[in-house]
């Protein structure tokens, strides 16, 4: 059998309403020498592996996007929401709906966190490391948050949008 192979196009486009949608194909997969430790916690060994499993999931998942990971397996995700907050809110009810435990889960997020109500919401329902873009201008918001209760915070600095 002769195998032929075959260039992907490099761009997407997607229709929409009285126009299209034309963005650059995301061949960007995190890896652990991306990741930037922005907090005075570190992520364990076994987060720093849930955060990129996480991650990955994020990447290839409609934006606006949550996903929360826990020993390497995805526990719930919220995803093509109109803001991140209602993205993590309905990760959050997923994750209760199937009777999953978000303590000691991670957070992985397709965009950075403008604000540290993210953070917040997250922490409050267990998570404890966050994988995120950066590059808000109010980025040491969510660090002092998470440095004020001791969860990690990893920044990337690649977005993953995908519309």
């Amino acid at each position: 059998m002769i195998q032929n192979e075959i260039e992907l196009p490099q761009t997407q486009v997607r229709t929409c309403l009285n126009g299209i949608l034309v963005q650059d194909k995301n061949a960007k997969t995190d890896t652990i020498s991306d990741l930037k430790t922005v907090t005075i916690t570190t992520p364990t060994p076994q987060e720093v592996e849930d955060l990129l499993f996480a991650s990955k999931v994020c990447k290839n998942t409609k934006s606006n996007t949550i996903v929360f990971a826990k020993n390497g397996t995805l526990i719930s995700s919220g995803t093509g929401q109109t803001s991140r907050v209602d993205a993590l809110l309905q990760a959050i009810e997923k994750a209760k709906v199937f009777g999953f435990d978000l303590n000691g889960a991670v957070m992985a997020s397709d965009a950075f966190f403008p604000f540290p109500d993210c953070v917040e919401i997250a922490k409050g329902a267990g998570i404890t490391a966050v994988i995120q873009p950066g590059g808000s201008i109010k980025d040491e918001l969510s660090i002092n948050y998470c440095n004020e209760n001791k969860v990690a915070m990893v920044f990337t600095g690649t977005r993953h949008f995908k519309h």
